[in-house]
């Protein structure tokens, strides 16, 4: 979820939406006056956010922990998150003027009018997020994403962002929203950058881009974990990096699989 900072941005870009809204008026709203439609949409688009968010984050997380693409697991998360803003959306327009209780023609077709409504908006947080460039995890990571599986030459300077009571020995890296967590043998802390960012600072670090959302450091790798087809990498702090399918094959020509022995799966997973 995100932190205060990112909230804060998170409801600038909301009111804006919605103050576009009561300007626009859809959906038979521009009958209604000026003020009125700004408190409604305004209200429904922050309603919108409190529903489509937290099932969003379970997409993300899901898609990484079960190695699907987080596109579908988005679009899943909108039908799902459309039904409790549907109600809130009805019981705002009861609060305004007297409806009845809709049958099921006009709950459906109010259904899919807050769908794409609510799609819309939950695609612009989709690229504010990084869209695709975390999206499924079996696509091919770009071929300008630096490399950093080279033998050192200077100090990285990704490591002089971490803080002083977490070393530098740096462990791997995950995608959360709209940070990367660094993980080290003593920690993890949360830095707000792109992962692409943070692999082009990683330069000179034998470390690889395993998974969209994963960077891990060679020398950490201490086992590999498989369940039919899908491939999680054992790190020496105890957690689990997945790996895209698409790059099991690198990997085990680099001789990342190869010299760890392969272990049943655990429980444990980052």
């Amino acid at each position: 979820m995100p932190n205060a900072r990112c909230l804060l941005i998170d409801v600038a870009i909301l009111c804006g939406i919605g103050m576009l809204l009561a300007v626009l008026g859809p959906f038979g709203s521009f009958a209604a006056p000026f003020a009125r439609r700004m408190v409604f949409w305004v209200g429904v688009v922050v309603a919108g956010y409190a529903c489509y968010m937290p099932a969003t984050v379970a997409a993300s997380r899901l898609a990484d922990r079960l190695n699907l693409p987080r596109i579908a697991l988005w679009a899943g998360a909108c039908l799902v998150a459309t039904v409790p803003l549907t109600v809130i959306v009805w019981a705002a327009e009861a609060v305004f003027r007297p409806i009845a209780l809709p049958d099921m023609a006009d709950a459906l077709a109010a259904y899919g009018n807050i769908l794409v409504l609510g799609s819309a908006v939950t695609t612009v947080f989709w690229f504010r997020r990084g869209g695709p460039v975390r999206g499924s995890p079996d696509d091919d990571i770009p071929a300008d994403t630096p490399s950093t599986d080279t033998a050192p030459v200077a100090p990285a300077p990704f490591l002089d962002r971490l803080p002083l009571h977490l070393g530098r020995d740096l462990v791997a890296l995950a995608m959360e929203d709209h940070y990367v967590r660094a993980h080290t043998a003593a920690g993890s802390t949360l830095i707000l950058m792109r992962m692409r960012d943070a692999v082009a600072e990683l330069e000179g670090i034998d470390g690889r881009l395993v998974h969209r959302s994963w960077w891990v450091a060679r020398d950490h790798v201490t086992g590999v974990l498989r369940d039919g087809r899908n491939l999680r990498l054992s790190l020496s702090n105890g957690i689990t990096a997945p790996v895209a399918r698409g790059q099991a094959e690198p990997l085990h020509d680099a001789g990342w699989l190869q010299r760890n022995a392969t272990v049943p799966k655990r429980a444990a997973i980052g």
